[in-house]
């Protein structure tokens, strides 16, 4: 992974050096709060609905095992004990204190972390694949480019004040883990005639407009990336509406002007740009390159896996659904959830960071990743290890078998943290996951994606959940919306809005009334619920959500 440079270190430290200036001068009463608004923001610090709230960078999602224990050291110090991590694949610390957030930026600072650029109307936070290097369908590993945007866009003199936030992700695979479609620019690694190049995506984002985004270039070269970024990013940020916050987004420049319109543009701002790439990037991108080379993979006798997997039934379950092909021989990638049945999704204590750290040391070639869908990966595992590593989670309550099932869902803070948010979301993630649970049929259901986000701005992704729930107030009371067919993968989609919300106390039986009714509806056990919905269409779900009495037929066309 990315280690600092002598000149990261010192930008890091000069910054962390004037915030703690700013920080003396709010609490001394020379800087107003809305004086200090927009230098805490630069610094990744909001003022949430009951205290500040820090949001650290994971840039695309890597993590090793000292920066793990030094996340657990900060919640323990100077928060409530836990971390929530979010769907940009960053942590938030929800408790500081003001005056100590200083102190955590230094801690963050001696294990090559920060908060720079994780708020305010700049390029947030590159993600990119949580199985990066290591998936077995992956075409390149996306992580060393998304490193050089990191550098290029990071206090990039142009793009400080940009019309809104701006995102970035980067998938190194056909199959989309990093939800490139929803971003202001996705990014897919492509392969044509033997060269890699990049298939760009502009103009998507979810909110309360959302869009797909649409595909500017089919193919660009390697060494032209950055200035075609740059192209893309200056000319949104002539063209981006400032009278409208609402309307400031790229995705609204893209649908105002024409995906025709911005191509030419950006084709002539890139014209421009061009002759000032001399090559110094690509020769950057080769020296990060070399820092993500592959650890030392070996070879052993995969027995104990077998005996494991054929005489535990709990290690075969958690096999089955936490477990993904790894491109190495012997080896597999393995996700942790952080959704046990009735826990606060994406929350870990500062017991299970270190328990975290200890296995990624011992077992994951000192690597951990967090996932956009707020569960902690190990990219590295050799299978012979799986079941000392499974034994091991379950002693500290990390072993929920249920990656890509219904209580494997995406909340946002919702209510209970956020001053944005109109309604709660982890409350309501709890409840449905402790639901199915007591059914016992998450394997029955098989892959079902529930996304919830607790107001219009979507941090929850529901959009794209294969059952998204939006929770909105409705004179005063909690209203859950339901879309269902969203697709968050390379065939993204936004879902279809059933009809009237319901109540807080109605929701989860509205969702097990769309599970039944899925049930019932589908082919065969192999036909999961976004391949029904896709094939019989919303009307048998709407009955089954408003006329429960009518009988939803499998033969429903």
């Amino acid at each position: 992974m990315y280690t600092y440079s002598e000149f990261d270190a010192a930008y890091v430290a000069k910054r962390n050096a004037e915030f703690r200036a700013q920080v003396e001068r709010r609490i001394d009463g020379s800087l107003t709060e809305d004086e200090f608004k927009p230098l805490r923001l630069m610094n990744g610090l909001y003022l949430q609905l009951h205290a500040y709230m820090l949001r650290v960078a994971v840039p695309y999602g890597t993590l090793n095992a000292r920066q793990m224990r030094q996340l657990a050291m900060i919640a323990e110090r100077w928060d409530k004990g836990y971390g929530h991590f979010t769907t940009r694949q960053n942590i938030q610390f929800n408790w500081p204190e003001l005056r100590d957030v200083p102190d955590i930026l230094d801690a963050l600072a001696e294990v090559e972390m920060h908060a720079i650029q994780t708020s305010g109307n700049t390029i947030r936070n590159v993600t990119a694949d949580h199985f990066a290097g290591a998936a077995a369908d992956e075409i390149a590993d996306p992580r060393p480019v998304a490193e050089l945007i990191r550098q290029w866009s990071t206090d990039h003199p142009e793009f400080q004040f940009l019309p809104r936030k701006f995102k970035i992700a980067v998938t190194g695979s056909p199959n989309d883990r990093a939800v490139t479609a929803a971003h202001d620019i996705g990014l897919r690694i492509v392969e044509r005639g033997g060269q890699i190049g990049y298939q760009v995506l502009v103009g998507g984002g979810l909110g309360r407009t959302p869009m797909i985004g649409k595909v500017i270039a089919e193919f660009l070269r390697e060494e032209d990336l950055l200035p075609y970024l740059e192209a893309i990013v200056s000319v949104w940020n002539l063209l981006g509406r400032r009278d409208n916050k609402y309307k400031s987004r790229i995705k609204i420049t893209v649908h105002e002007h024409g995906i025709e319109e911005i191509r030419a543009l950006v084709d002539d701002r890139f014209a421009e740009l061009r002759p000032a790439f001399t090559g110094i990037d690509q020769e950057m991108l080769a020296t990060i390159r070399a820092e993500f080379a592959a650890p030392a993979f070996r070879d052993a006798p995969l027995d104990a896996f077998d005996t494991a997997y054929d005489n535990d039934p709990a290690f075969r379950s958690w096999v089955d659904t936490n477990l993904t092909d790894h491109r190495a021989p012997g080896y597999a990638i393995a996700e942790i959830s952080l959704k046990a049945h009735g826990a606060t999704p994406g929350d870990a204590t500062a017991e299970q960071m270190r328990v975290m750290a200890d296995l990624a040391e011992r077992y994951g070639h000192d690597e951990l990743r967090v996932s956009h869908e707020q569960n902690i990966v190990l990219p590295h595992v050799h299978k012979s290890d799986l079941p000392a590593l499974h034994a091991e989670l379950q002693r500290h309550g990390l072993a929920t078998a249920n990656i890509g099932r219904i209580s494997d869902i995406i909340a946002c803070p919702g209510m209970d943290y956020c001053a944005l948010a109109t309604a709660r979301s982890i409350p309501i993630a709890q409840e449905i996951a402790t639901r199915f649970d007591e059914l016992k049929i998450e394997n029955e259901i098989g892959d079902l994606k529930i996304k919830i986000s607790g107001c219009i701005n979507a941090c929850g992704h529901h959009h794209v959940g294969h059952i998204g729930i939006l929770g909105l107030d409705r004179a005063g009371v909690e209203n859950y919306q339901i879309t269902l067919g969203g697709d968050h993968t390379e065939a993204a989609k936004v879902g279809q809005r059933t009809g009237p919300g319901f109540s807080a106390d109605e929701i989860v039986p509205a969702v097990e009334r769309i599970v039944d009714a899925y049930l019932t509806l589908r082919d065969s056990a192999d036909e999961r619920f976004i391949d029904t919905f896709a094939r019989v269409g919303m009307d048998p779900f709407k009955t089954a959500l408003y006329e429960p009495e009518k009988e939803v037929r499998a033969d429903a066309a």
